[in-house]
């Protein structure tokens, strides 16, 4: 385990290699270069305590040690102004999210309180028009697909790339809901 740290953790969904390959290859092509430093990711918790970080570890490992894979439906595309998401369902994700809400309750951010809307940012910080343009682009030619959530990353924020300091994987068996 590495030694509790003071920079700011943030929790991420780990995705199945193909859903991971495909978004990335969207945010290569959409994300401007020079701010695109970080992999296609589903962000679950944006600011958690770095010192608090072997008592997370913990819950995490806890968690995920007997929890099933996550079937996850990718069910359109989300206009964020100045970029483009893909959103995600899944009622066991949301479960998942509010129990961990619940214990880091006294730790959490306003916006780590906020309820959870899973999504994937392929575009950001680009003009409006250019935007809408690769929202209307991609949402003329989408069509729902599946992707997997196959365990938790926890990350180190150090005020650009993130830093990987774990992973938490899920359990094999696949949850069909």
């Amino acid at each position: 385990m590495l030694s509790p740290l003071s920079a700011p953790l943030i929790l991420t969904l780990a995705l199945n290699p193909e859903a991971q390959t495909l978004f990335n290859e969207l945010r290569e092509q959409h994300f401007p270069p020079e701010r695109n430093y970080l992999q296609a990711h589903v962000t679950l918790f944006h600011h958690l305590p770095g010192p608090e970080q072997p008592t997370i570890e913990a819950e995490l490992q806890r968690l995920t040690s007997t929890h099933p894979l996550l079937p996850l439906r990718v069910t359109g595309l989300r206009f964020l102004g100045r970029g483009v998401a893909y959103n995600l369902e899944n009622p066991v994700l949301q479960q998942l999210h509010k129990q961990l809400q619940t214990t880091w309750a006294a730790w959490l951010t306003p916006q780590d309180q906020q309820r959870l809307k899973p999504h994937i940012t392929v575009q950001n910080k680009v003009d409006p028009g250019v935007a809408r343009a690769l929202h209307q682009k991609l949402l003329a030619q989408f069509e729902p697909f599946e992707a997997v959530g196959t365990g938790l990353h926890l990350w180190a924020y150090r005020n650009g790339p993130w830093e990987k300091l774990r992973e938490f994987p899920f359990s094999s068996e696949t949850l069909n809901k």
